[in-house]
């Protein structure tokens, strides 16, 4: 009986054992005992436990698998740190994680661990100025708006076309007009047919025959971009693309541009105000080393730096316009060699006419760059102003003493001494006596010697009319009558005459009237 019981328990214990071990093989999740070596695999990405797999190329082709999904659902390129270690170890028994999990794990991790993802883009460059859109259409729109500021009718697109002499991903832009761009779209037949018979058409009405002011058809003709427009596809985080709105804004608004303009014979300051739309102390400031006041010389061929207003993208376009308007003939120059650029005389004044005319108008931007006349029927004839003008380039002026510093310059003061004057007609430089005083131009000694409140004195003429004077010197190196050279020492400072103290009075004269020297000095 003790026999027969103690067999069945031990019965009853083996088959407990076997139908657990039973279990375990086919309980899902548990890996059971291999001897080839590892079987167990513990995952770790980016510090964090995932799990355990039965092989390390499981982990491998899950991890791709979790990137892939996560670069579906972000468009653009993704950079997602991703450091997965995979431990393998050999056991009896282990519990495996399902695939599901272990992705889904994966994908958890790796959306914490985005770093950056850079937006598919395009990036707008004109000149220097570069923008970044967020798509081709963007681009295409900002464009268009550029166009749009000049075209009211709407009549000109703008098409993105690929840059076949530039590389993969490059566009270049052009506008067209919207007629045009739907003829591209008819077969070549028929538009070259089309074609073909209106301007048969055409020919016939206008042979033999002048245009009338009827027969054109007025408005804008042709339109594009003033400068290279370059477009790239590239990738760029969402921090670096600009709003449509914003670029829109930095694309049309004018900014201020620094140009040139060259003065033209009969110019004066008063008429390039007005030419270039600048106010007069804007100009003076700008120029301030060429121009003292409005009534500063200026000479045709030199060039005055204004401020033009202009977009970062400009717009070039032909108008065929219709004007009835009051017009001046251009000014008839008689050249004379034997007088200075600076001297002219006007022999007839002018006086406007009034005329029907058709023309070819071409803009930049709002600014008139030419104008080529089609048809012209004149009301009433203009008369042209001649002007009789020099061509001699003038003698210049230059500063007559070496170093120095000034003490008074020309204008109102209150005077220094008894028996000065309270206006000042030249500059004074402060220097120690004996300082070597040059001629300011070349010219013929009108007078050196005494000169009453001027002390020792030179007074030098000169071939434009003017002339020179310098005062209180403590010697005379020239005499009346004596040619001298620009730069050639004619006399030793001084203290001589109505004086305060050892100095060189400066003095230019026009017309027997003195001038503020500075404003000839080079």
């Amino acid at each position: 009986m003790n026999f027969l019981t103690r067999n069945m328990k031990y019965t009853y214990v083996k088959m407990t054992f076997l139908t657990f071990f039973v279990c375990m093989l086919f309980l899902d999740g548990y890996q059971g005992f291999v001897s080839d070596g590892e079987n167990y695999f513990h995952i770790e990405l980016n510090g964090v436990e995932i799990g355990a797999a039965a092989d390390g190329e499981t982990a491998e082709r899950l991890l791709v698998e979790a990137r892939r999904e996560i670069a579906e659902q972000n468009e653009g390129l993704t950079f997602i740190d991703a450091d997965m270690t995979v431990r393998g170890e050999e056991v009896l028994w282990g519990r495996l994680d399902r695939e599901e999990t272990l992705q889904s794990r994966m994908g958890e991790v790796l959306q914490q661990s985005i770093r950056e993802t850079m937006h598919r883009s395009y990036t707008l460059k004109v000149n220097e100025y570069i923008v970044n859109l967020g798509s081709a259409g963007e681009v295409q729109q900002l464009l268009q708006a550029a166009v749009d500021k000049y075209d009211e009718d709407k009549l000109f697109g703008v098409e993105l076309i690929r840059d076949t002499g530039r590389e993969l991903g490059a566009l270049t832009a052009r506008v067209t007009r919207q007629e045009e761009a739907d003829r591209e779209q008819k077969t070549e037949f028929v538009a070259a047919g089309v074609e073909t018979v209106m301007a048969q058409i055409g020919d016939e009405i206008y042979d033999g025959r002048e245009k009338s002011f009827e027969d054109y058809e007025l408005g804008v003709k042709t339109m594009n971009f003033a400068e290279e427009v370059e477009i790239v596809e590239a990738y760029l985080p969402e921090s670096q693309l600009s709003t449509l709105e914003q670029a829109v804004d930095e694309v049309i608004k004018e900014q201020e541009t620094v140009g040139e303009y060259t003065i033209v014979p009969g110019d004066t300051l008063s008429e390039i105000t007005i030419k270039v739309n600048i106010p007069m102390d804007k100009i003076l400031e700008l120029n301030s080393d060429k121009l003292s006041d409005e009534n500063s010389t200026i000479r045709a061929g030199d060039t005055l730096i204004i401020t033009v207003p202009e977009p970062e993208l400009s717009v070039e376009r032909m108008e065929e316009n219709y004007y009835e308007e009051i017009y001046d003939a251009d000014i008839i120059y008689i050249d004379n060699n034997d007088w200075y650029t600076t001297q002219t005389v006007v022999h007839r004044q002018p006086s406007a006419g009034f005329r029907k005319i058709v023309a070819d108008v071409r803009y930049l931007n709002d600014k008139e760059v030419s104008r080529e006349i089609l048809k012209e029927e004149i009301t009433q004839e203009a008369v042209a102003k001649i002007v009789e003008r020099g061509t001699k380039i003038p003698p210049t002026y230059i500063r007559p003493i070496s170093g120095g510093r000034q003490t008074s310059g020309f204008g109102r003061r209150s005077a220094p001494k008894k028996g000065a004057s309270t206006y000042h007609k030249g500059v004074d430089w402060a220097v120690p006596t004996g300082t070597s005083v040059y001629a300011s131009c070349g010219g013929t000694v009108a007078k050196a010697g005494w000169g009453s409140g001027y002390g020792y004195v030179v007074y030098i003429n000169h071939e434009d009319g003017r002339q020179t004077r310098y005062g209180h010197l403590s010697k005379v190196l020239v005499k009346s009558g004596q040619s001298v050279k620009q730069g050639e020492r004619i006399a030793l400072s001084g203290n001589t005459g109505i004086s305060t103290g050892p100095h060189l009075h400066f003095e230019i004269l026009i017309n027997g009237s003195q001038v503020n020297p500075l404003k000839y000095l080079n």
